[in-house]
């Protein structure tokens, strides 16, 4: 699985121009993917349930990310940003779930809950890059 390094200092460099080129977006567009990729798997009595779920969790990471960065508006864009954390801690949930449910292994459940971790990891910084940005009054984008 394909992750991105991990860095907890906030560099505030020259403003993005999509969000595409978000480093945060990039991480949960993979972790998207996999989730996909793994609720193909699943039993077809759950490819309305949990996998939808799931799949719906992890779009809606990647959607609320997107929507933000196109408010052109720091607090709204912090707002998004938080919808898309939560959305990142529904989907570690609905992994426990799918490990208790037996649909994937203790491997798997690791391997996609640290992912999921460190896109809320990205997210927060994010988040505190977006802050410094209004605290220097530059224009959001």
């Amino acid at each position: 699985m394909k992750y991105l390094p991990l860095d907890s200092r906030v560099r505030v460099g020259p403003p993005i121009r999509d969000f595409k080129y978000l480093t945060t977006w990039k991480a949960a567009r993979i972790l998207r993917a996999s989730i996909y990729r793994m609720c193909k798997r699943f039993p077809k009595d759950e490819t309305f349930g949990l996998g939808s779920q799931m799949r719906r969790a992890a779009v809606s990471i990647t959607a609320n990310l997107a929507e933000g960065y196109g408010r052109f508006s720091y607090p709204e864009n912090i707002q998004f940003c938080r919808q898309s954390r939560g959305s990142a801690f529904e989907l570690r949930d609905h992994l426990t779930t799918a490990l208790d449910a037996g649909y994937i292994t203790a491997e798997e459940y690791k391997e996609h809950d640290l992912q999921a971790i460190c896109v809320v990891k990205l997210i927060n910084g994010y988040v505190r890059a977006t802050k410094q940005r209004k605290l220097e009054g530059d224009s959001p984008a």
